[in-house]
């Protein structure tokens, strides 16, 4: 890899039935109030077709701090997942703040070697953003196991969740482009036009964070990329200065186009004073930037995940309000 072009890609190997597939403390500790939810969603995996492991780390009411554990505890059997050939993809169950405490300490030769698709967002982005910068790695920032298969899913008619089902299991076991993801109502045009290009994002905060690190994208890996982001919580005037940061460092300079997750819980933007709209935030940010934007499409903090696999091509149309996934997540399973 070099500093002037993106990463060829290194897609993991499609799933297939049977196969192992591990929800893992990678942040955030679990709550014993949300065993039933793991216990959901360990069905939802089950249902796709593949068998379902708890890492040791996954205990309900174990905790250090906020994490799970200490960031080093939690490295070490994130590593041993990547290093053993028999887990062929890792879930986290839940985000929180602990990634930061162990990015310098993942096996990225172990990575290299034997590609597994890593799911979740929110804290889980800056795994994401960090194994692209530094090995290529399709990212799948999608549904957790905890707030989302046992959670948000649980919540949604069942025709939804049939829909997502089917999509998750395409997206970890297709070889093929998936297409245009499912769009609803809520999606919306805010500023029109048609892009393509690499799939680059996650929370914004965190790709704020991750662009901090030694570890931070290149500016030129996102020349023509489509920068997807959501946040939650926290206050409207923090997504402006995220956008802010976004803009000084020159990104905002270099993507080709914008989509942006439906906001939770952020202060400001539901009240009926006098503060601005989400969208109304991104335009002013991106002035007269003349780059497509769709906005509160399903990903993120609100409910249940569209997936964005990080690195891979997709096309965007704004106005009819459409985002096409261009290249499959992974690569044909080789036989041995």
């Amino acid at each position: 890899m070099t500093a002037s072009a993106p990463p060829q890609l290194l897609r993991p190997r499609a799933l297939t039935p049977g196969d192992l597939v591990v929800i893992a403390s990678l942040s955030g500790p679990l709550h014993a109030v949300y065993e039933p939810d793991l216990e959901h969603a360990v069905v939802v995996l089950e249902r796709m077709g593949f068998r379902v492991r708890r890492a040791p780390l996954l205990e309900a009411g174990r905790h250090r701090w906020w994490s799970a554990a200490r960031p080093a505890e939690i490295a070490e059997e994130f590593n041993g997942l990547l290093r053993d050939p028999e887990v062929r993809a890792i879930i986290a169950h839940d985000g929180g703040q602990t990634a930061l405490g162990y990015l310098d300490l993942i096996d990225v030769e172990a990575i290299v070697a034997d590609p597994k698709p890593i799911l979740g967002y929110s804290d889980i982005s800056l795994l994401h953003l960090v194994l692209y910068a530094r090995t290529g790695l399709v990212g799948f920032h999608a549904d957790m196991a905890t707030p989302g298969l046992g959670g948000h899913w649980q919540a949604v008619p069942a025709a939804r969740r049939a829909e997502l089902e089917k999509l998750y299991s395409t997206l970890l076991t297709g070889t093929e482009p998936i297409g245009a993801l499912p769009a609803t109502p809520s999606w919306e045009c805010w500023r029109a036009g048609r892009a393509e290009g690499r799939l680059i994002g996650g929370v914004i905060n965190r790709i704020v964070l991750a662009q901090a690190t030694r570890y931070a994208l290149p500016l030129e890996w996102f020349d023509g990329a489509v920068l997807f982001w959501e946040e939650m919580g926290g206050q409207a005037a923090y997504v402006w200065s995220y956008l802010q940061v976004l803009r000084h460092s020159g990104i905002l300079d270099r993507i080709s186009g914008m989509v942006v997750g439906i906001p939770h819980a952020i202060d400001g933007l539901d009240s009926p004073d006098a503060f601005p709209t989400l969208s109304e935030i991104v335009l002013d940010v991106l002035g007269d930037r003349d780059i497509p934007v769709l906005g509160n499409v399903e990903f993120g903090h609100a409910g249940p995940n569209l997936p964005m696999p990080v690195g891979i091509r997709v096309a965007l149309d704004a106005q009819q309000r459409t985002l096409s996934l261009l290249e499959p997540a992974v690569r044909p399973r080789t036989v041995t």
